[in-house]
């Protein structure tokens, strides 16, 4: 079922400048440098380049369709295209124009197809992965690639529906309206809430601020089902106050919940652990250590179980699922060296189930190297500090620092009692990284984390390369 640009007309009130009212638009893409033959461009005006201007290489590169904003052609040009069957759409804001596309497309598969769509604070994204491979087992699953899970990449997910019977689709927000804008579009039958946390607490304000946010996920759907992580405490508290209002399946490892797990054994590469449901038990083996993997495999079987997938394929789906680029990487090098690369992003939660998961792995000396944590406003002191405790608490061998806030880190972990000694700042990545090769002995195992942009993964690249095998 491929959107027409009849369709594309009716459902954004564009303008057919060329081309054919009955042209099928399979494949969509907002980047010329990626068009292939027979693409529809999709012209976006960013901060830093306006997309709408580069129809014409667009066109050149293979697109057969273009959608633009209302901008000034050049007729000859344009003629040349109508000559090549080509086809130009006018809108008047593409980004509207886009999830009013995905909104249309969904609509067509309206009965066809599962939507489970994911939010949280910590562990959308691996949760989203993981719950993608295990649908996999049954069903043929479209899911969000990346971290594409904004107001332009939810609806380019939406607009690659081909045959599939589940969409596993993640949403993200920085402010209160923007889930309710995604879930409207996406309109889920199944919604997950991984964790209330801190992330975006500086756009928000508190941390129930970010639970209303990401309620919004509930406005899509037409009949509530949610699954939440019953072990974080606001969810558990708005469970125990609306479990009677809506149908809410939860999972956890300490609270009680309908998805638990029990007898968990933690190692480095993996976590085992048996869930219990309804008295039944699974044994269930994920090929990531770390406990706040096991609540993103609980998560997944609970949404196996509600699409009617059987143990087997359940089990299967988490024991084969792997890990998204710069999430817990782990690299073995030479002299018995292990880095953790989980620099992807960063929030206080995050920070601790990695410092947590550091501590936990066998080795010699435990190094943590962290950067700053953003958009944490009024709370990034408190927060970084809060860091600190953990780096205490946790017994790590040696903190290795960089960015403005991570001094916090460093701050309050010499007031717990943290030895000073074993604490070294750096104002730059190359001199991080010149200091971390001076530094490293055999056996150790060092930690990289903080926020995407303080690029900390290239320090963790480069180090890899000096000590391959």
């Amino acid at each position: 079922m491929e959107l027409k640009i009849e369709d594309i007309l009716k459902c954004t009130k564009g303008d057919l400048i060329i081309g054919d009212k009955l042209k099928e638009c399979k494949n969509f893409s907002k980047d010329t440098r990626t068009i292939k033959k027979g693409d529809t461009y999709i012209g976006i005006k960013g901060d830093k380049f306006d997309g709408n201007l580069f129809w014409e290489e667009a066109f050149n590169k293979g697109a057969d369709v273009v959608i633009i904003n209302k901008i000034i052609l050049n007729n000859k040009e344009v003629k040349k295209y109508d000559m090549q069957n080509k086809c130009i759409i006018q809108v008047e804001d593409t980004i509207t124009a886009l999830a009013q596309m995905a909104s249309y497309k969904r609509e067509m598969y309206k009965g066809k197809l599962k939507v489970v769509g994911i939010t949280g604070s910590v562990g959308k994204t691996s949760t989203k992965d993981m719950i993608a491979n295990i649908v996999s087992q049954k069903y043929k699953t479209l899911k969000t690639e990346g971290n594409n899970n904004n107001n332009i990449g939810l609806p380019l997910t939406i607009l690659r529906l081909k045959d599939e019977e589940v969409a596993v689709i993640e949403m993200g927000m920085n402010h209160l309206g923007e889930i309710d804008f995604l879930t409207k579009i996406a309109k889920p039958d199944i919604s997950v809430i991984t964790n209330i946390g801190t992330s975006h607490i500086g756009n928000l304000g508190s941390r129930e601020n970010i639970l209303k946010a990401k309620l919004e996920i509930i406005n899509g759907m037409e009949n509530k089902l949610l699954i939440i992580n019953n072990d974080n405490d606001l969810l558990n508290k708005w469970n125990l106050e609306n479990k009677e209002k809506i149908e809410i399946h939860t999972f956890g490892i300490n609270n009680e919940s309908e998805f638990k797990a029990e007898d968990i054994e933690l190692d480095e590469n993996i976590s085992n652990f048996i869930c219990n449901y309804k008295n039944e038990k699974i044994n269930i083996s994920v090929p990531v250590g770390g406990e706040h993997f096991i609540l993103n495999a609980l998560c997944g079987v609970a949404v196996g179980k509600l699409l009617d997938l059987n143990n087997e394929q359940i089990i299967n789906g988490i024991k084969s699922f792997k890990l998204t680029s710069k999430r817990m990487e782990i690299n073995h090098l030479k002299n018995n060296i292990i880095i953790i690369n989980d620099s992807y992003n960063a929030s206080y939660e995050s920070m601790k189930a990695s410092i947590l998961s550091l501590k936990n792995m066998r080795g010699k000396r435990k190094i943590a190297v962290l950067g700053d944590m953003f958009e944490l406003g009024e709370f990034s002191e408190k927060l970084h500090r809060d860091v600190g405790i953990e780096i205490y608490k946790n017994n790590i061998d040696k903190l290795f620092l960089i960015g403005e806030n991570s001094k916090y880190i460093a701050d309050e972990a010499i007031k717990r009692g943290y030895d000073k000694k074993n604490i070294l700042y750096f104002s730059n990545k190359n001199m991080l990284l010149s200091n971390l090769k001076e530094n490293l002995k055999e056996g150790d195992i060092v930690l990289f984390k903080a926020s995407n942009g303080m690029k900390l993964f290239e320090v963790a690249e480069n180090l890899k390369k000096e000590l391959k095998k």
